[in-house]
């Protein structure tokens, strides 16, 4: 059975949705176990792939199975989620039904294979289909309300590829070399699938990844001027190549040393400079304030689930609330090394009111409106000022994450 072509990457993937389900760990969290002896790179991409799938379409998947079976599984049973992963390979990346069963029954072994391969080839004959957009669990979609049935249906289609432009206004050149579309100077959008590392200007430092949305907040902060700006919580540091390339003196805080190298990495590749600290925002005290201040915040990411739909499971209102009580703290402590006219900007990738909006108003400097002006076409700030995204919107251009954000003056 090792021999089996697939069948190490769909077995990888079987253990990293019971980690996302039954222990509550993150995809990536889950992948870095599941997939150690897993080599090839199609292999891991493979595992990752159906794993994402699953997680994106559990309850759908799942009312297929029970329409088949006339007892209903175990939630938590080996033959539903061999199931569930046979069903995601066949509806959602098209791999052909004898295919799905030479690698989706021995992972079975010793178990009711019949009652799998029974169930599975009943809805293969029905050509059973899924719904037009996933269906999120309950308790996800009393939290988003009325915007879950827009969030739902940008989860049906994978995120596209978007690049950040070193020099923004490049836009137009690089938009000729490289395709795509443009929906800010200094962006650019791709389609899904790209080998990043091979496109034209990434080995020369000229853009880096980076989800639209996530460029909005440092853009909110404008041109630097040799002044002095701290990004908090930096790592992965897109926000600092931002804001380095908008002429920040940038100070980069990260208490994840491991994190902090990639950012090393991208600062060496794209020829930016930053000053890099490795320290706990909690304890850490600055020598002196800053003119601008990036907080974006840990959060419960829930704003990520185009990419990371593991957040639609093992998120709930004990995490929200931890992170909101940590997002809180983190606020304050920024307020408070903010030069007097200095900006500070807080973000979130999420998209509950308890990380954002409801963090917003705590907030005792003085508001500094985000303009309808300042932003691309088809987003607009709230009555308030703030910015709320949502992976909904901008569908027509392939949407984006779902991000708050909100800036003050000192």
């Amino acid at each position: 059975m090792k021999d089996i072509p697939g069948l190490a990457a769909r077995r990888a993937a079987l253990k990293m949705c019971d980690a996302v389900l039954r222990r509550g760990e993150t995809l990536d969290q889950a992948a870095g176990g599941a997939m150690q002896h897993l080599r090839a790179p199609a292999d891991r991409a493979l595992a990752r792939a159906l794993a994402a799938e699953v997680l994106r379409w559990l309850a759908d998947l799942d009312a297929l199975i029970d329409s088949a079976t006339r007892q209903l599984l175990p939630d938590d049973s080996k033959p539903r989620a061999v199931l569930r992963l046979m069903l995601a390979g066949w509806l959602r990346l098209e791999t052909p039904p004898h295919a799905v069963i030479a690698t989706g029954l021995p992972l079975l072994a010793g178990g009711p294979r019949r009652l799998a391969h029974g169930v599975f080839s009943t809805l293969v004959r029905k050509s059973a289909p899924l719904p037009p957009a996933p269906t999120l669990p309950a308790a996800v979609q009393a939290r988003w309300g009325d915007r879950a049935a827009g969030i739902a249906a940008a989860l049906a289609l994978p995120p596209p590829l978007d690049l950040t432009l070193k020099d923004g206004e490049a836009t137009g050149q690089w938009r000729e070399t490289l395709g795509g579309q443009s929906l800010a100077p200094g962006h650019l959008r791709l389609p899904r699938g790209a080998a990043v590392e091979a496109l034209p200007g990434y080995a020369e430092g000229q853009w880096w990844v980076q989800d639209f949305a996530a460029s909005l907040p440092a853009r909110l902060l404008g041109a630097g001027e040799g002044r002095r700006a701290l990004d908090l919580c930096a790592a992965p540091g897109g926000k600092t190549l931002q804001l380095a390339a908008q002429g920040w003196q940038v100070t980069a805080l990260d208490q994840s040393a491991k994190r902090m190298e990639r950012l090393r990495a991208n600062l060496a590749r794209t020829g930016l400079g930053a000053q890099i600290v490795v320290a706990d925002a909690l304890a850490w005290e600055p020598a002196e304030a800053f003119d601008a201040i990036l907080l974006d915040a840990p959060c419960t990411a829930t704003g990520t689930c185009r990419r990371h739909p593991d957040v639609l499971h093992r998120i709930g209102p004990r995490q929200i609330a931890e992170m909101a009580g940590l997002q809180a703290t983190l606020l304050a402590r920024a307020a408070g090394w903010l030069k007097p006219g200095g900006r500070l900007v807080y973000a979130v990738c999420s998209l509950e009111p308890e990380e954002g909006e409801a963090q917003a108003g705590l907030v005792t400097l003085s508001p500094d409106p985000v303009r309808a002006e300042e932003l691309p076409p088809g987003l607009a700030p709230s009555a308030e000022g703030w910015l709320r995204t949502d992976p909904g919107m901008l569908a027509e251009a392939g949407g984006l994450d779902g991000f708050f954000i909100a800036r003050w003056r000192g």
